[in-house]
């Protein structure tokens, strides 16, 4: 690095990269885009310069967001979970999130939700639950849906009382 770019002042560096970006062949822009370009480089490079990049950073205030439901009547129906996101009824939750950009924690941090608030409509939980056992998932290797019948149904051995027991 020579001395004379460390000579530069925030406005020369500024000037220097917009040039730069400018003459990149693929740097398709409009005229009316290059001094907000210009702006935006003199803000970054004084921050640089002056070693406090965080000062240039305005700080955002937290968003407030208010639930289009409660939590009580999202969870109200077994059939849907309701969106606090836009109050409209889903089987499961997870689909509607990742196309609004969040995941499950974020939405529960969000609304102020506990950790164990469903992502998943009860009913649509058990229909599926009920189709999975029904083709045999969750079986041990080997085991047949007959023999795990078979071993449910069968009655436990009776225990024998003993004459001392039966004397009693």
């Amino acid at each position: 690095m020579s001395d004379t770019t460390l000579d530069l002042n925030p406005v020369e560096l500024a000037t220097e990269l917009t040039i730069a970006w400018l003459a990149n062949p693929n740097t398709r822009t409009n005229a009316d885009d290059v001094p907000a370009f210009l702006n935006k480089m003199y803000e970054t490079v004084s921050a640089l310069v002056g070693g406090n990049a965080t000062a240039a950073e305005p700080q955002v205030p937290a968003q407030e967001y208010t639930p289009a439901v409660t939590a009580r009547k999202s969870l109200a129906s077994p059939d849907h979970i309701i969106s606090m996101i836009d109050g409209k009824p889903y089987k499961t939750l997870r689909r509607h999130l990742s196309t609004n950009g969040m995941t499950p924690v974020e939405y529960r941090e969000r609304y102020g939700l506990k950790a164990d608030y469903p992502m998943v409509a009860p009913a649509y939980s058990e229909a599926r639950r009920t189709m999975a056992k029904s083709i045999g998932l969750g079986r041990k290797p080997g085991q047949t849906n007959a023999a795990k019948a078979d071993a449910k149904s069968a009655p436990a051995p009776r225990k024998r009382k003993t004459e001392e027991a039966a004397a009693e």
